[in-house]
């Protein structure tokens, strides 16, 4: 069983681009993700991840993104609602709780707490863009010559992270095929099997790594040096398009918050603006999801 988020080839201009190019576009969705508190921009920044996945093919990250997304974010709401008991309009009083004190649920708390989960679900939809649509074995190459261990650290986290989430579904169903007169088997076997799993699969990778020599020093030679760090360079025709929309879309945020366009208060009533300035941010940010966009019959 394969992860949605397991990279996968495909034609298109994202997986064609270099990974600093797709670092930038995602990455500037996600930075105005955390910047704004405005639901109207952070629901635009998410409406044009779910345009870009879509475009570049990752289906399945983006809905398994957005389903994670929903969930994470109904948990802080609810949350949010029983901690914080602030704001005007109290929709219902619980009374004394134990550890909590007085529990007064509000429409401002349930708004600030949407607020917060619509932020984690827009980022958890960049990540799973990113995770399905960049090649690691690239971003490995690309790091190489900086940083060569913490690259390859990253690239084996990137490729065994799915691989685990794989094992845990086959677990759960290897549970469930053993048949109602079995004993059911909770989550703490599940989890030690599973860590267990996944620390033989680490000594496997080490001594095949060691084995190969990657423990040793390369050597300062045509292929190994400048030469050929410069020949596993591979540059695309698409990365001034992604670097040209990233740098338009921080260049807006920077623009838009001058402006007032994050204009957002939850306490002591919940206050969404949606003027102007807003309104211009979000249609740009929906438009710059568009940049995965290929014409048929074209070939990346």
């Amino acid at each position: 069983m394969r992860s949605p988020f397991a990279y996968t080839p495909r034609q298109g201009p994202l997986q064609a681009a270099s990974p600093a190019a797709a670092v930038v576009y995602l990455g500037s969705l996600a930075a105005v993700a955390f910047a704004y508190s405005s639901p109207v921009v952070l629901l635009a920044a998410g409406v044009a991840l779910v345009i870009a996945g879509r475009l570049a093919g990752a289906h399945a990250a983006v809905r398994a993104a957005l389903w994670m997304g929903l969930t994470l974010a109904l948990l802080i709401v609810a949350v949010n609602a029983l901690v914080v008991g602030r704001g005007e309009t109290v929709l219902a009083r619980l009374g004394e709780w134990p550890l909590f004190g007085r529990v007064d649920v509000t429409a401002e708390a349930i708004a600030a707490g949407a607020v917060i989960g619509l932020r984690a679900a827009v980022v958890m939809v960049a990540f799973a863009v990113y995770s399905a649509c960049v090649d690691p074995d690239r971003v490995l190459r690309a790091l190489r010559p900086f940083a060569g261990r913490s690259a390859l650290t990253a690239t084996l986290v990137s490729r065994l992270v799915p691989v685990a989430a794989a094992d845990a579904a086959r677990l759960r169903d290897a549970a469930r095929l053993r048949g109602p007169g079995a004993a059911p088997v909770g989550r703490p076997p599940l989890a030690r099997r599973l860590l267990a799993g996944s620390l033989d699969r680490a000594v496997d990778v080490a001594a095949t790594l060691e084995l190969r020599g990657y423990s040793l020093a390369a050597p300062d030679t045509a292929r190994g040096g400048v030469i050929g760090r410069r020949a596993g360079v591979r540059r695309s025709r698409y990365d001034r398009r992604f670097y040209a929309v990233g740098a338009i879309v921080l260049a807006a945020a920077i623009a838009g918050k001058a402006l007032g366009a994050d204009a957002f208060a939850e306490y002591p009533a919940v206050e969404v603006g949606v003027g102007q300035a807003t309104l211009t941010l979000s249609a740009l940010l929906v438009l710059s999801g568009l940049a995965p966009w290929r014409p048929k019959g074209r070939r990346a």
